[in-house]
């Protein structure tokens, strides 16, 4: 029994090895939620799936006061220092009875005293939550808890009346804010953040916070690590009720800011934080906190968490995997689409979770599949290449046995003449004559010399004329015309084929010694078949047809001729021979009876 060479399978294990190794390198960052080099990927992917899903609703209860620039321009004064337009602000939004106010300006510097009186004042008029910021310090592991390294707060005269919130956010590798964190962890404990300490005093009630879940009365969000809240960030800018501070300070829209979540800050286009967005170039950061509070307060979610970043990581591998299967297994024109269509399909499970608030990378598993996929389909077409190549090399060497014409047959249609098939063809049989007198004449290395220049010219006349030398036969050669299916008269090639050799072969004595033939031509239908085992074959041809040419070669001897042909072959001719038959005359046959009409040429040569 024939055993299978184990060097691919053995390089096939070592591609899938591999391709686990590299799924897992890409993993690792995103699965310890560190930063990585496919960050702008997943963000621009990120992007394209708060694009392809648009806007949501935001939360009825939160609504925002902006410093706008048409505020600004109003007052004629530097909106940096004037805190008396905060505080007249904050009085008139007081004024219509929010349930909360979120100040999104960090109060860090003093100004003149009776300024920050009535600014105090002011704060001390509602249930107010003002903010302060952390400083981080970069390159730092994600933690159980947010912890940053500085803390910038607000005056103690205004932390004294008013609760006070760091206002961070998490941004990606582009800018865009994806987290808010829940709590922080600083010199003065855990302290909650700006959005939930807001959220909280609208809902009138503590927060409970796990590993994996806010929870604020009856909303409950999933949290990430670092206890940080994945944003689903609301849609274009405006899309939470904005109203100028213009029109508060006027009077206007006390009946839009009653009993709400009201955060005042700077929208205008020279002032605060501002962040880019999947929907738009600059968002001023009031909005982003605006956006956090409603989520807590029940607008859509997102959830990322541990168990979606395990679910990343196996799809990693999954996919990884998979794709690599595919186009080691399957032949490249197949296995390399259905592998991208793999990807494809990923790609839309993904987009389905995140429309359903379940926030899976993209570009991890993406990309961990792309790579190993790029290297198996590398890895298969040059191993293809070779096979090809050494493909071409056993069919070089496989001519070099069989016919090239039939040897192209066999490597183009494997089950060629799996079946015994009949066919109509001009059957060709060929030896030398007087060739054991000549034999001891040139003694066996001549001979041999002798032969092989037979052999090699017998093929090239058949050849050129599109037959099959089917057997070599010591001093004798085999083979037919017509097989191929090539274009012309299979009687016409064989006959030109005869007289061509005749004169080839008086060359091969070079003027030493007589090299004669004998030919037999006929055509009729014979038996093509494959005879052998399973393991060593060869194409053969039978039938009386083969055995009266067989037969012709005796014949053509005993009328001392060089070439015989029957009635039946001439019949099928469509030109005439070089020259005239020199004898036709009906024959016996052995084995056959009634004879044949043969056609006789003698050796002499042509006019």
């Amino acid at each position: 029994m024939t055993k299978r060479p184990l060097a691919p399978y053995l390089l096939g294990v070592v591609v899938l090895v591999l391709a686990v190794v590299w799924a897992i390198a890409m993993s690792l960052p995103h699965v310890s939620a560190r930063a990585s080099a496919l960050d702008r990927l997943e963000a621009a992917l990120t992007d394209a799936r708060f694009a392809l899903m648009g806007p949501v609703a935001p939360s009825p209860e939160v609504v925002i006061v902006g410093i706008d620039d048409a505020t600004l321009a109003s007052t004629q004064e530097n909106a940096s220092v004037n805190r008396l337009l905060i505080a007249d602000t904050i009085n008139a939004i007081a004024a219509a009875a929010p349930a909360v106010i979120g100040l999104d300006v960090i109060l860090a510097d003093a100004a003149a005293e009776d300024v920050d009186r009535q600014l105090a004042g002011a704060l001390e008029r509602a249930p107010i939550v003002i903010a302060a910021g952390g400083g981080f310090s970069e390159d730092v592991a994600p933690s159980v808890i947010a912890r940053p390294t500085t803390v910038l707060r607000p005056q103690a005269l205004f932390a004294d009346v008013a609760d006070v919130g760091l206002v961070n956010l998490s941004t990606d590798a582009t800018g865009v804010p994806r987290y808010v964190s829940a709590v922080f962890a600083t010199d003065v404990g855990v302290e909650p953040s700006f959005a939930l300490h807001i959220a909280s005093r609208f809902a009138g009630t503590a927060p409970e916070i796990s590993p994996m879940q806010l929870t604020l009365g009856d909303v409950q969000l999933p949290l990430d690590v670092g206890l940080n809240m994945p944003l689903r960030l609301i849609g274009p800018r405006g899309s939470i009720p904005t109203y100028s501070a213009l029109d508060i300070l006027s009077g206007a829209h006390a009946d839009a800011l009653a009993g709400k979540a009201v955060i005042l800050g700077y929208t205008a286009t020279a002032f605060g934080d501002r962040f880019p967005s999947p929907y738009d170039e600059s968002v001023p950061g009031v909005e982003i906190m605006a956006n956090a509070v409603s989520q807590m307060l029940g607008s859509d979610a997102l959830r990322r968490d541990e168990a979606t970043r395990r679910i990343d990581l196996g799809a990693s591998v999954g996919l990884a995997l998979l794709a690599t299967l595919l186009v080691l297994i399957l032949p490249l024109s197949a296995g390399v689409p259905l592998a991208l269509s793999l990807l494809v399909i990923w790609g839309g499970v993904v987009a389905f979770a995140f429309s359903a608030g379940v926030w899976l990378s993209a570009a991890v598993p993406l990309v961990s599949a792309a790579g190993p996929l790029a290297g198996s389909v590398m890895a298969r077409y040059y191993s293809e290449k070779r096979r090809a190549a050494r493909g071409e090399a056993a069919l070089a060497a496989l001519k070099q046995f069989q016919s090239p014409a039939l040897a192209d047959m066999i490597a183009d249609d494997p089950s060629f003449l799996k079946q015994p098939t009949a066919k109509s063809l001009s059957v060709f049989f060929i030896d030398l004559s007087s060739f054991t007198q000549l034999s001891e004449q040139l003694g066996p290395a001549r001979t041999q010399d002798l032969l092989k220049h037979f052999h090699q010219i017998t093929a090239q006349a058949v050849e050129a004329e599109d037959g099959i030398v089917l057997n070599y036969m010591g001093d004798g050669a085999l083979a037919v015309f017509g097989m191929t299916d090539a274009t012309g008269n299979s009687a016409d090639q064989a006959l030109r084929t005869s007289f061509a050799l005749i004169e080839e072969l008086r060359a091969l004595g070079q003027g030493e010694f007589e090299v004669g033939c004998r030919i037999g031509l006929h055509f009729g239908e014979v038996i093509l078949s494959r005879l052998g085992g399973d393991r060593h074959q060869q194409v053969s041809v039978a039938g009386d047809s083969v055995n009266l040419a067989s037969r012709l070669l005796e014949i053509a001897k005993a009328e001392g001729a060089v070439i015989a042909a029957t009635d039946s072959f001439l019949e099928v001719s469509d030109t005439r021979p070089p020259r005239a038959a020199d004898t036709v005359k009906t024959v016996p046959v052995r084995g056959r009876e009634g004879g044949a009409t043969v056609y006789f040429w003698s050796g002499r040569r042509s006019a």
